[in-house]
């Protein structure tokens, strides 16, 4: 039974890491009014320190993808794990816009190993026809950290001052670190036995397939709504444009993550079940650009609009079909670099879309502020950023209209014409 649960208890506690790095990545949203009051910063500024977070995630995804299918898959995730406590502490203590960046620049080096390392382990440990939805599972653990670090993360940082809340964060890394040295452990039975291929000749073959390229951008772009409403900008739209507090819009914002934690388990196992990943793929850009629509025009009520916010999270979790399409177009020696090549581009577009989103911002402030020389932006500011989103979501659904060599299927057994 013990030899049974092992798959479980190791993919799963190694989902704990995406979860606590998922919280790194969201409580910039929950904490942002205050963040940007104590440091002083404007949209673009706090847009800038939130984008460091992806920046390191873009420059060491790909060199975690290939330190992952070289060396032992244990011991990358503890080192990752601790430098993201670092960066966690160090944030809690900065007191200038630099250092606070650098310091959220460290916690995006963790992640760029978290969510790889996962996958890396799903595909020792499992078989093809259950990775749909186990991946899924780990993206629901995942995003209940997405979740935790909205509503019930400000109302600790406005009890307890988001320094202070912030050295809590990093106590609970130091348990997850006891946590994961005791049930992280290597697959033996299946470890690859296979030649490494040198450096640049792996590099080539990942980025010549296109499906890595394809999926890879299609992912990223479902993944908008986490990077860049719940993780930055939903907060500041909800209490300026519709005026809920603080705790209400971060609650609002958790309805991303909560969807999503719905929904990644479900696309998952209907794309296993139906031995196709590419349909689900575009049913899900499709609806999500038509409830992201309806996002940005909706009146002031916050039931309506924790619903959509919910329903933009279920529809958006088919990005949770790409990780699973990209290791099964792959070969067996390069699921490491092909996952870190799709990484790159999964975190690098919100990279660049969310200083691009404070600068629209910024560029269409009319010049209010508050009585504490925050900025009030007019409606107007967050229509032309969110805008984009929509637009992107129908652009990733066309990415996939175009079938692939083979359908996506645990079996690889359907042909699509």
């Amino acid at each position: 039974m013990k030899k049974n649960l092992m798959p479980y208890i190791v993919c799963f506690s190694a989902a704990l890491f995406l979860a606590y790095e998922l919280m790194q990545l969201h409580m910039m949203n929950a904490i942002a009014p205050l963040l940007m009051q104590d440091l002083q910063l404007s949209a673009m500024g706090f847009g800038y320190i939130s984008a460091t977070y992806l920046l390191a995630d873009v420059l060491f995804l790909l060199p975690a993808g290939m330190i992952l299918d070289r060396f032992d898959v244990r011991r990358v995730i503890l080192s990752a794990l601790f430098v993201c406590i670092l960066g966690t502490v160090g944030f809690a203590s900065s007191h200038h816009l630099l250092v606070a960046a650098f310091c959220h620049f460290l916690s995006g080096i963790g992640n760029a190993f978290c969510f790889l390392s996962c996958m890396i382990l799903v595909t020792r440990w499992f078989e093809e026809k259950m990775r749909g939805r186990i991946m899924g599972l780990i993206i629901t653990i995942g995003m209940l950290g997405a979740f935790i670090a909205q509503s019930p993360f400000s109302l600790l940082a406005e009890a307890l001052g988001w320094r202070n809340a912030l050295y809590l964060d990093a106590l609970i890394g130091l348990l997850l670190f006891a946590l994961l040295f005791i049930t992280i452990k290597e697959n033996c039975t299946s470890k690859k036995v296979h030649q490494t291929i040198p450096l640049f000749e792996a590099l080539k073959a990942s980025i010549k397939n296109p499906v890595t390229l394809r999926v890879g951008l299609y992912t990223s772009l479902l993944n908008l709504p986490l990077m860049v409403l719940s993780a930055v900008f939903a907060s500041l739209f909800l209490t300026q444009i519709h005026h809920f507090s603080l705790s209400q819009s971060a609650f609002i914002a958790s309805m991303i993550a909560i969807g999503t934690i719905f929904g990644s388990p479900i696309y998952g196992s209907l794309s296993d079940y139906f031995g196709m990943r590419r349909l689900w793929m575009i049913f899900g850009a499709i609806l999500s650009s038509a409830i992201m629509t309806l996002i940005i025009f909706s009146p002031s009520n916050p039931l309506y609009i924790g619903v959509l916010f919910f329903l933009l999270g279920l529809f958006t979790s088919s990005q949770v079909l790409g990780y699973p399409t990209i290791t099964e177009h792959s070969p067996k020696n390069l699921e490491g670099t092909s996952m870190g090549i799709a990484a790159v581009i999964i975190m690098g577009l919100p990279m660049l879309i969310q200083p691009l989103v404070g600068t629209i911002m910024d560029l269409l402030w009319r010049g209010k502020i508050t009585d504490l020389q925050s900025r009030i932006y007019p409606f107007e500011s967050f229509l032309a950023a969110f805008l984009l989103l929509p637009i992107f979501f129908l652009v990733a659904a066309y990415l996939v209209i175009a079938p692939f060599e083979k359908e996506d299927s645990a079996t690889n057994t359907q042909v699509l014409s």
